[in-house]
């Protein structure tokens, strides 16, 4: 009995440390937005270091609508910045640096992602926070570039102890076993873009619109661990994987794993394991069944597609209105955002269309090594029956 008391008493205080700490974060959280709002609604006046006075450095209209959304936390964030207060919060925090100016990392943070959830448009914005359009402009780039620098700790591989059970999930959305190695779904999406006046033609993609292309690969949850972006649309999938980190330096997965493609991939297994579909006609059941496991757990880097278009369908459903090298910080944003959402429980569910227009012929493979072998063992683990009898064991189940 006296164990059991000590058990009990034990979880209690990890239950009142837990609440304590939660509630301390909050109180420090209010505290930072109730002074961020003071130094709004003062004219912030910043020590000038040459001459040893005080200057007058910015003032903004306290009253605006969007910021009075933000400092109100009984307030919905999602209307205006599409985001939930979590994941403000948990984006506040992974942003989060010393500012040599009045504004503080805060404001610098809701106009991104506001100019972000309403089409990249700097008039809109500054229009919202009644700041200069220029200083929008700078604003947008500094936290772009502060992003693609941390992106990695975002957008990252899992850890070796973690593969077991990113495989398990996939095998669950499989519905069988034999994809329980799986750890990781690849694809290519087509983002809009205004093209360059110079090698316009390059940007012109097999599906009629000027595109650059977005490699990713998602897991089992569909949280993207790696994104490749800025290849012009015209470029096969193919080519674009081969000229990846991810291809090129063999990075992931690691031996004894694979990943799952489309039929606009190679099915390989060196120097990465890609395993794709059986290609139309199949031949038999066995192939069918394989398709229909694959296709269900693939399905989920086109549904993490559609999450991050339908969070940001002002920017991605219409060509992207900045310069074509500005677009590869815009999609790493977005990206990198999507990731930061689903961290804080923060989900958005896709519209239900998706464009699926068959791809080019896969280009000649280079030094590859096939998958189809590997392919058929799977195939064959899929139309095995689950409860085998000891006489049938040496049946061949690939007929």
């Amino acid at each position: 009995m006296a164990l059991v008391a000590v058990a009990v008493f034990a979880v209690l205080l990890l239950k009142l440390i837990r609440t304590h700490h939660q509630f301390i974060t909050r109180r420090i959280r209010i505290r930072r937005r109730r002074r961020l709002l003071h130094r709004i609604q003062t004219c912030m006046l910043m020590p000038d270091q040459q001459f040893g006075r005080l200057i007058r450095y910015a003032r903004l209209n306290h009253t605006m609508p969007v910021l009075l959304v933000y400092f109100d936390v009984e307030r919905d964030l999602r209307p205006d910045y599409r985001l939930s207060r979590k994941s403000m919060d948990g984006l506040m925090d992974v942003l989060h640096r010393h500012q040599d100016h009045g504004w503080g990392s805060y404001l610098e943070v809701l106009i991104f992602v506001y100019w972000l959830a309403h089409g990249l448009s700097y008039r809109v914005t500054a229009r919202a926070f009644s700041v200069p359009k220029s200083t929008v402009c700078r604003v947008v780039h500094r936290i772009a570039h502060k992003i693609m620098d941390i992106a990695g700790k975002v957008i990252c591989y899992p850890h070796h102890d973690e593969l077991e059970e990113v495989g398990l999930r996939f095998g669950r959305l499989a519905r069988h076993t034999a994809f329980d190695k799986a750890v990781g779904a690849i694809d290519g999406c087509h983002i809009r873009i205004k093209p360059p006046n110079h090698n316009k033609q390059d940007y012109f993609n097999y599906k009629q619109f000027y595109s650059i292309q977005m490699q990713a690969i998602c897991d089992s949850q569909g949280r993207f661990i790696n994104i490749f972006v800025g290849f012009p649309g015209s470029v096969h999938d193919t080519r674009v994987l081969k000229n990846s980190p991810l291809y090129v330096n063999s990075e992931y997965p690691p031996p004894g794993f694979f990943l799952l493609g489309d039929g606009g991939y190679p099915c390989i297994q060196s120097p990465i394991t890609i395993i794709t579909p059986y290609k139309l006609p199949l031949q038999g059941r066995v192939e069918e069944r394989f398709n229909q496991s694959h296709a269900r757990a693939r399905s989920i880097i086109e549904r993490a597609f559609g999450m991050m278009k339908a969070r940001w369908r002002a920017t991605l459903f219409k060509a992207l209105e900045v310069k074509v090298g500005f677009c590869t910080e815009v999609v790493t944003a977005c990206a990198f955002l999507h990731n930061v959402c689903l961290t804080h429980g923060d989900v958005l569910e896709p519209e239900p269309a998706y464009d699926a227009l068959p791809q080019p012929p896969i280009p000649d493979s280079g030094q590859e090594t096939s998958g189809n072998q590997l392919r058929a063992r799977l195939a064959a683990h899929v139309s095995a029956p689950l409860n085998v009898q000891g006489h049938l064991l040496e049946h061949d189940y690939t007929i």
